[in-house]
């Protein structure tokens, strides 16, 4: 069986507005088309600097793209918005928990690199926090969207309203990171740790066994119950979310749950070659590129392996196989090559698709190629030096770069992403220096677990 994103990808409605498609995770695709209306501008060369050194370069993409979660987070809550453009019927008060995850490794990022203040980025934290504190959540999970005013659930599809441990996870990821970033003995500081934890060791990762199967569920919804019911196992972007249930200080799960629930499925080991490299996991070439960044943010790849694979080495192999096929590009669209390459989950003409070589539309997604700098840095940074410095005129925008692109069909993005921006800038931070690997990776809950699945890295205590 297929990775849910792909699996239920057919299920999708597409938009009637190029590039207005509010992101809808293939497993959770649902028909509510309006028209959509931007809320900011996109794509403007005019104020784009030349000559950058590749240093400069990628402290002004990090930066540029980290104004999406500073500048145009939600006024109430702070959290991150869904996305740039409105679409659907929810207006403007859409946020999205696993973005704002993201969206919490950006602040730190910045914060760090001295973009905004470390007491900035622990007020702004604070002010999430304190609004994840008093929102709606389910057996300690919370839904994929909120009301940024209210807190309110605003539900995904008609009954996904309820709990999502996999955008919790996402979450959580930021969470943590921050718990473990934030450690002076500061009022604010001391707030959000104390919280965090309160929220993190609430979570019943065990009730998503639904009755003790060794296996997590998706969703759960007061409403509809276990309604959708969608096991999370195969290779897909899900596995910080078995790493983070292993690692819980109450409701964590066992082995068995891992290896029989996430590690199972034809879509879980692979083993053949594609392009000359070898594939370890997953679906034949790969899948979307998401699937080699979300659980990465805070898990750090180098040197992680246990009884299925080399973490590091299936990454690198997912994105070289990637970039292999829009290099060879088959169907033959204008505008593939060694420089723009980087197919996943993103906008496009037609609305969103989950991208990779077996759904191949034609669109280049900058995320793709620019958060698989930590695996192949010589050939990120070439796709990155010709979105800006070639297609930078349509490309580059107030929030860095729009989420995708097509020269076959002369269609460029108006819209960005909080999932699409967010690994921009955390992955282009761990391939600098490994901020939030160190973060999260420091989280003596997260050693438990990872030790508790099996799995050795260089930051697990002997």
């Amino acid at each position: 069986m297929k990775p849910f994103f792909l699996f239920f990808l057919g299920l999708a409605l597409l938009l009637p507005e190029p590039g207005q498609a509010q992101r809808k995770p293939a497993a959770k695709k649902a028909a509510l088309a309006t028209a959509a209306v931007g809320l900011t501008p996109a794509a403007s060369g005019a104020k784009r600097p030349r000559n950058l050194t590749d240093e400069q370069l990628l402290d002004l993409v990090q930066r540029q793209t980290f104004r999406y979660f500073w500048d145009f987070g939600h006024p109430v809550s702070g959290m991150a918005r869904e996305r740039s453009n409105v679409s659907f019927d929810y207006g403007s008060e859409v946020v999205t928990t696993g973005g704002t995850g993201f969206g919490l490794m950006a602040i730190i990022v910045a914060a760090e690199r001295g973009w905004i203040t470390r007491e900035q980025a622990a007020e702004r934290t604070l002010k999430i926090v304190n609004f994840l504190w008093k929102a709606d959540m389910y057996h300690g999970v919370f839904p994929h969207w909120l009301d940024g005013t209210t807190g309110k659930t605003i539900r995904f599809s008609p009954k996904d309203d309820g709990a999502d441990i996999v955008e919790t996870s996402f979450l959580f990821e930021g969470l943590i990171c921050a718990r473990q970033y934030f450690s002076r003995d500061l009022l604010a500081e001391s707030a959000l740790r104390n919280k965090i934890l309160w929220m993190w060791e609430g979570v019943e990762w065990t009730w998503f066994q639904q009755g003790n199967q060794n296996v997590l569920y998706w969703h759960w919804s007061p409403n509809n119950g276990w309604s959708m019911n969608h096991q999370i196992h195969g290779w897909n972007e899900c596995l910080v979310t078995y790493v983070l249930a292993a690692s819980s200080p109450r409701y964590a799960i066992s082995k068995a749950v891992y290896d029989q629930g996430f590690a199972t499925g034809d879509a879980f080991l692979n083993g053949k070659e594609f392009y000359k490299t070898k594939l370890p996991l997953g679906i034949d070439y790969g899948g979307p590129l998401f699937f080699s960044h979300y659980s990465f943010l805070g898990i750090d790849p180098r040197g992680l392996k246990d009884q299925y694979a080399d973490y590091f080495a299936q990454n690198k192999a997912h994105t070289l196989i990637n970039r292999a096929y829009c290099i060879d590009n088959p169907k033959g669209y204008k505008g593939y090559g060694p420089n723009s390459w980087g197919l996943t989950a993103s906008d496009s003409y037609k609305g969103y698709a989950a991208h990779s070589p077996t759904e191949d539309l034609g669109v280049i997604s900058p995320t793709a190629a620019i958060s698989a700098m930590p695996y192949t840095p010589e050939f990120s940074m070439q796709a990155l030096r010709h979105f800006y410095d070639d297609k930078g005129d349509s490309l580059w925008g107030e929030y860095g770069f729009v989420d995708a692109f097509s020269e076959q069909h002369n269609w460029y993005a108006k819209s960005y992403l909080a999932i699409d921006q967010g690994p921009i800038v955390s992955m282009i931070e761990n391939h600098r220096t490994g901020l939030l690997w160190k973060l999260f990776m420091s989280s003596p809950d997260v050693q438990r677990g990872l030790t508790k699945l099996g799995f050795e890295s260089p930051h697990l205590k002997k």
